[in-house]
């Protein structure tokens, strides 16, 4: 394949450890990246980070390091018979004093008998495994494989790393400096968003667009297009950006609060879950302290269902600036435990005689009811917990 058909960032990858840009907590002196290269000893890993941080390149690094031969598959398209082909071959490379690494791209992908295929020959030392997620392995890889396995996380790269690194293909390129100015990178790296593949595919689609001018904002703005969020509705991210939404609430920090919000919806999220979480909110986290938070909440959701998006976007923010700024009590979450706990500890305490429902003569005679008054407020001496409760309180 000719050169110029080959993507910008696969023909940057680099080939050492240390020539790699970001992730620096992994790779640096010392550090356990670093370590396992100069054992040069095959290790089974789970690569677990987003899109264009590094995970394959971290892969081809530890195998030619470790000079074993390296097997690159996709779980998107490969078979579990695909994985057999590769253990047989793996095992005359084997008897030929040869380590086999096979690299599973999106290992989160395969299921569940396909991740079984690779255990006995992990455990046996067959093949080293080295998978690479997007997705929390602790949910998509079979725990047998994790424990035989370990899961090295990486980060999206800094802005920084990302600047760095267009700068570098620049240079490769040796293009004159004003081609590309430094607001030009500046803007790639932004749009980025942590990932370095796409930072890369940027750069190169902006330079062929460009009509042998700078490269501009506007050109880099319209070969990015609208960039999609790194978001899974059903999977971790959602998780921990309704999370983040939820404890900046709890914070009173409306600022990240609303930023959070902002994610959520550009994400796709349901507007409707969002305000479910905020009825929650409002009695959990709020709850005796403003009282009306939950009013402006359950209200907020009839909004929504009602009116839709994009124009429900207004409540939406309306009420989460409103909770985040709200004091805030948990005096009703406290009691509520108190009160379920106290309930599962006595669940057969006997309901006090006057208290007790009176509907017929024998009742009234056994004492049911006796000297209870119907009246607003009324106080009785003899209290309103079961006797073996009394003095209990929920809210101290």
């Amino acid at each position: 394949m000719e050169q110029k058909l080959v993507p910008l960032a696969e023909r940057l990858r680099p080939d050492k450890l240390s020539e790699v840009i970001g992730q620096e907590q992994l790779t640096g002196k010392g550090k356990l990246l670093e370590q396992l290269v100069a054992a040069k000893k095959p290790l089974s890993l789970i690569f677990w980070g987003p899109p264009g941080s590094g995970k394959t390149t971290l892969a081809r690094i530890i195998a030619r390091a470790t000079d074993a031969c390296f097997v690159e598959l996709s779980a998107v398209s490969a078979s579990k018979k695909d994985v057999l082909n590769i253990i047989e071959r793996a095992k005359i490379n084997l008897k030929q004093n040869n380590p086999t690494i096979l690299f599973v791209d999106e290992i989160h992908r395969f299921n569940k008998a396909q991740q079984d295929a690779f255990l006995p020959y992990v455990e046996n030392g067959t093949i080293s495994l080295i998978g690479a997620t997007t997705e929390n392995p602790s949910f998509e890889v079979i725990s047998p494989l994790l424990s035989r396995s370990r899961v090295i996380v990486l980060e999206p790269l800094s802005q920084k790393s990302i600047t760095k690194i267009l700068k570098t293909a620049i240079k490769s390129l040796r293009l004159k400096d004003n081609i590309i100015p430094p607001s030009s990178i500046d803007l790639i790296a932004k749009l980025s968003g942590g990932d370095a593949r796409s930072a890369l595919n940027l750069l190169e689609l902006s330079l062929e667009m460009r009509d042998a001018k700078p490269v501009s904002s506007k050109v880099i703005l319209s070969a990015a297009q609208k960039r999609v969020p790194l978001h899974d509705k059903a999977g971790e991210s959602h998780y921990n950006l309704i999370s983040a939404f939820i404890k900046s609430l709890r914070g009173s920090d409306a600022n990240a609060a609303l930023y959070y919000l902002a994610r959520l919806i550009n994400s796709g999220d349901d507007p409707k879950f969002i305000a479910r979480r905020m009825i929650i909110f409002a009695s959990e986290d709020i709850g005796l302290a403003a009282p009306a938070a939950l009013n402006l909440a359950v209200s907020t959701f009839l909004a929504v269902e009602r009116v839709g998006l994009p124009e429900a976007n207004y409540n939406l923010f309306h009420c989460a600036a409103v909770l985040a700024k709200s004091p805030k009590s948990r005096v009703i979450a406290s009691a509520m435990q108190k009160a379920l706990e106290t309930a599962e500890a006595h669940p057969g305490a006997p309901v006090p005689l006057h208290l007790r429902n009176a509907p017929t003569k024998l009742m009234r005679d056994l004492g049911y009811n006796k000297g209870y008054k119907w009246e607003s407020g009324f106080t009785d001496i003899r209290g309103f917990m079961p006797e073996e409760l009394k003095g209990m309180d929920f809210f101290n």
